[in-house]
């Protein structure tokens, strides 16, 4: 059958060490956007049941609102179960937040703790395995990482400018960190954040 019919056509790589053969999709008409309907939102009770309960996200003195929010719209994007907003991290309800997290401060689980350190200790106890998503002499490639199925994990992340504290990070099992190219070597703590809970999704 032609590729033609079947809305396929065949490129030829220029210059390719070898002749590499691809073929793109074409479509006969406009694409066009997924209205809400088709997009199949889960309503704030079916969101609590589908939620990966084996994720949580701490946030470890997270200045700004926004960033808060962010990361509550991205949690709530790849499922992740609950947020523990810790030290002076802002939390729900508030505008600025709301900015951002546009309703996802709603269907996220999330608890408020007033130190960082405490709450780890309590996760250990419990049996979540804490990584430290963090810069350190330790860490590993995030795209080597790897979730055991059964396991419970708590992923911290720290303040914009300081990072995961000290004390923190000498609680954790281990810690894992973004691979960069550039000079920075950082990344906006929601940016991450997004990053991260993709990569545990894949």
């Amino acid at each position: 059958m032609p590729l033609e019919s079947l809305g396929l056509k065949q490129y030829t790589v220029p210059n390719s060490p070898q002749s590499v053969i691809f073929a793109l999709i074409t479509c006969n008409r406009p694409m066009r956007k997924l209205n809400m309907e088709e997009l199949g939102r889960l309503s704030k009770s079916a969101y609590a049941a589908a939620a990966d309960a084996r994720v949580t996200i701490v946030l470890d003195n997270i200045r700004s609102l926004h960033n808060v929010g962010s990361i509550f719209r991205s949690a709530d994007g790849f499922g992740v179960h609950t947020l523990h907003l810790c030290g002076y991290t802002g939390k729900p309800p508030h505008p600025e937040i709301r900015k951002t997290a546009l309703g996802a401060d709603e269907t996220v689980t999330w608890q408020y703790h007033p130190d960082t350190a405490t709450l780890l200790l309590q996760l250990k106890s419990e049996g979540y395995k804490l990584i430290a998503l963090e810069q350190t002499d330790q860490s590993i490639a995030l795209t080597d990482f790897k979730m055991e199925t059964e396991q419970a994990y708590a992923f911290i992340l720290g303040n914009e400018v300081e990072g995961v504290q000290q004390k923190a990070l000498e609680i954790c099992d281990a810690s894992i960190e973004i691979p960069q190219l550039g000079s920075k070597h950082s990344l906006n703590v929601s940016v991450a954040a997004g990053i991260l809970m993709y990569a545990l999704r894949n």
